[in-house]
């Protein structure tokens, strides 16, 4: 039975410890996340959302793309582990379009109140935001910033 040898071509990605922490961080968060909506509305208050987020289009629209926005982040947690450097672009975009819809929402400029920040002036609600996207920002930085994070992506 020495004839034929058993050979197996296992591809070995060695992903940085930092890239890592970064995925299960963008999954973490984004599961925190929905719990507390859920916690926040309860379920008769999300099923009220749901209900009012269908009524016009526009609402609609916000509401899916709010869907779209955290499944395109998890594929980003995912991606960046197999060392996709469209991953973390993407997860950064995703960011600016979360912050900036959050930052107009919580001034006037966006519907539904909870996608909204409360806040007595600019100031507020921008401290505010910066503390709720603070988590986001450290993901960046893993992903961006440390060199064994920018040679993976550059290997890929």
């Amino acid at each position: 039975m020495g004839f034929f040898k058993k050979t197996t071509h296992h591809a070995t990605l060695n992903v940085p410890a930092l890239v890592q922490v970064a995925a299960i961080a963008i999954i973490i968060i984004r599961c925190v996340d929905v719990l507390m909506v859920f916690n926040l509305l309860g379920l008769r208050g999300l099923v009220d959302f749901v209900q009012r987020s269908a009524q016009t289009w526009s609402l609609t629209l916000i509401f899916l793309g709010s869907l779209l926005l955290v499944f395109i982040e998890i594929l980003c947690a995912f991606s960046v582990v197999k060392g996709r450097n469209w991953a973390r672009w993407l997860y950064l975009a995703s960011q600016v379009v979360a912050t900036g819809y959050l930052w107009a929402a919580s001034l006037g400029y966006g519907y539904p109140e909870l996608f909204s920040i409360a806040g007595g002036s600019r100031h507020e609600i921008f401290s505010s935001l910066m503390m709720q996207k603070l988590p986001d920002l450290l993901v960046l930085f893993l992903l961006f910033v440390p060199a064994p994070s920018r040679r993976f992506f550059r290997l890929r």
